[in-house]
């Protein structure tokens, strides 16, 4: 597993001991990343759910400001500290070992907007839907803003929640990954 592109291309990320995490393969994640944006002109970034921080790392190397990383299990929270620190990317992170539901309030209350939102929580907790609905309900995606829902093949997705309307579905083996946006339109062009 490495950074693919942009300022830390190369850069070999440390994985989660165990079964726990399943990191994003190169593969995928450099498939999502040509379909969602090669490379970006800032922004902010949620990695919630982070398990390794590849993605969020991925979006900090190809152009993302700031990235906060979320993930509830210690062991994660460890790697993802030491792949911010290899990638050389501290000053541009938060980390928290908090529930994810419970930053979501945190990061409301401090009025945060992300353009980008990465959601790969266990395939077994079914945690999308209720996550989906509080980002759209309550405002953290900024306009033409995405988030990249991922979960199993056997889990299904409403195609909208609240101002969240899903634009595109990809599927990688018993991957599935739903891209939602509040502007309908944002791959078409």
């Amino acid at each position: 597993m490495r950074i693919i592109a942009g300022k830390s291309k190369g850069i070999r990320l440390r994985s989660v001991s165990g079964l726990s995490v399943r990191p994003t393969t190169d593969r995928v994640k450099e498939s999502l990343f040509q379909i969602i944006g090669p490379y970006f002109d800032g922004g902010k970034v949620l990695d919630l759910f982070a398990g390794t921080g590849s993605l969020g790392l991925e979006a900090l190397s190809r152009g993302a400001d700031q990235a906060i990383f979320v993930d509830r299990s210690q062991a994660s929270v460890k790697t993802i500290k030491q792949n911010i620190k290899m990638a050389g990317m501290e000053e541009q992170s938060e980390v928290y070992r908090r529930d994810a539901r419970s930053v979501l309030r945190s990061l409301k209350r401090r009025t945060e907007l992300f353009r980008l939102i990465f959601l790969d929580p266990p395939y077994q907790e079914k945690l999308l839907p209720d996550v989906l609905t509080f980002i759209s309900e309550n405002g953290l995606l900024e306009p033409r803003g995405m988030v990249v829902a991922e979960h199993g093949v056997n889990t299904q997705l409403n195609p909208d929640y609240g101002g969240l309307v899903r634009i595109r579905s990809l599927s990688y083996g018993d991957t599935t990954i739903d891209l939602y946006s509040n502007d309908p339109h944002e791959l078409e062009g």
